[in-house]
């Protein structure tokens, strides 16, 4: 029973992890471990090349039971590829009425014959110390995992891990093999946003700085802050894929994250209010949708910064993925209010202002962003999580690009539609349109 349980809690785990863990760095990473008593603790997810390897030093090892004394060859360490583990799936016998709970592998996880086991605390010294590096043999993603298959014990133990792949002229990049593009995209789409940052701040200061509404400047707020987290992202793949450490860019990473995600909603928001460019003031559900996007943003890159810079061998991981996906998915929902009651306010207007046409554009206006609106965060939110699931390892960062384009799109198209100018072409219209559009307007209904 008791290895059938860990062999089910091993499944679970990578279930988890091949949905939530991003196999993006496998940094060198040291953790301690205090009277754990977990049966499976998974620590990293990499992809390796046929040149790839995995360094563990374990030190101050020692497991304790409340029973006899535990096996140490209970106690151990492997890797388990995704190939593997779907060999294992489907070679699980099916259930009879003989026996109902089939095991392909009776007893500890770490003789499966579908697991590479690396090491156990067998194999180490007298002060509970072991140090070795362990070439891979058959190039796949691999998760790293101790098991603990003894019965009521309890492990102490500082684990160093350093997974990498070898270069051909010898330096190690400890990028996994589907990601190692990804500063190169990072850095593309950081020059991309400079040159948007200069022509609008040209259209903006420039050459419509009269028609420039306080919105205006904070969407410049927006791609600088942008082009800083694409910097920032950039700098820290970089020093991850070299030396294992992100030197300090991963602060800089996460602050930028912040605030690019709270100026984003803001700004969505904002827009979708029409504050600045077309009320000079928020209404008090408009202020207080501001009040719970900004602190709910705040909160989901806390938890961002958690699970980033922890890993799946935390407690309490799994619980700190579940807090970022919920709120992220909060503020997305959130942003669209505003959007929706300035459709509505200005269906209900129409019927008494006498301006047909200028009504109409502006709800075609906001149609199109709300339709936009929705389309970016369900792009960015499902098909780009989608995409770093389904996709084989060596093309994850097909993610991060399809994610980057789509942001570049929104933003093109949201500065494109909402840019400063004397004249434009959605609230400034010929008298000889309201006759039409005031028709149109009886005709077509404007209803999400």
């Amino acid at each position: 029973m008791a290895a059938a349980a860990a062999r089910a809690l091993l499944l679970l785990l990578l279930a988890v992890a091949g949905v939530l863990l991003r196999p993006a760095a496998a940094e060198i990473k040291q953790e301690s471990f205090n009277q754990d008593s977990r049966s499976s603790i998974l620590f990293e997810k990499f992809g390796f090349s046929p040149r790839g390897a995995v360094s563990i030093e374990v030190s101050g090892a020692k497991a304790d039971s409340k029973l006899a004394k535990p096996d140490p060859s209970q106690l151990g360490f492997f890797l388990l590829s995704d190939e593997a583990l779907f060999e294992a799936i489907y070679e699980q016998p099916p259930p009879t009425d003989l026996n109902p709970n089939p095991e392909s592998s009776p007893g500890c996880v770490l003789s499966s014959p579908y697991v590479t086991p690396l090491f156990t605390f067998a194999d180490l010294d007298e002060n509970g110390h072991h140090n070795k590096t362990f070439p891979i043999t058959h190039p796949d993603e691999y998760s790293l995992f101790f098991a603990n298959c003894a019965p009521e014990s309890t492990v102490t133990m500082d684990v160093r891990t350093d997974m990498y792949n070898t270069n051909p002229d010898g330096t190690k990049d400890y990028l996994s093999v589907g990601m190692a593009p990804v500063p190169g995209i990072y850095a593309f789409f950081a020059v991309c946003y400079v040159v948007f940052l200069v022509v609008w701040l040209y259209v903006t200061l420039y050459r419509n700085r009269l028609s420039a509404h306080r919105i205006h400047h904070l969407m410049s707020g927006l791609l600088v802050a942008r082009m800083l987290y694409c910097i920032s992202a950039a700098e820290d793949q970089h020093y991850i894929r070299t030396a294992g450490s992100p030197h300090g860019w991963d602060v800089m990473f996460y602050l930028f994250q912040l605030v690019k995600g709270v100026i984003l909603f803001a700004v969505i928001a904002l827009i979708g209010t029409g504050w600045s460019f077309l009320k000079p003031f928020l209404q008090d559900k408009e202020k207080k949708v501001l009040m719970v996007v900004i602190p709910l943003q705040v909160a989901a890159n806390i938890a961002a910064a958690v699970v980033g810079e922890t890993g799946p061998f935390l407690q309490g991981w799994v619980t700190w993925n579940q807090i970022f996906l919920f709120v992220d998915v909060a503020c997305c929902c959130a942003v669209l209010f505003p959007v929706v009651w300035s459709m509505r306010s200005l269906r209900e207007s129409s019927k008494t202002d006498g301006k047909a046409a200028r009504t109409l554009a502006k709800l075609t206006l906001f149609r199109q962003f709300y339709v936009v609106v929705i389309g970016y965060l369900y792009f960015t939110r499902i098909i780009v999580y989608a995409l770093k699931t389904i996709t084989n390892y060596k093309y994850r960062w097909v993610s991060v690009a399809a994610e980057e384009v789509a942001t570049m799109a929104f933003y093109m198209f949201m500065f494109y539609m909402f840019r400063p100018a004397e004249r434009n072409q959605y609230f400034a219209l010929d008298e000889d349109e309201e006759e039409a559009a005031e028709l149109a307007l009886r005709e077509e209904e404007f209803e999400l």
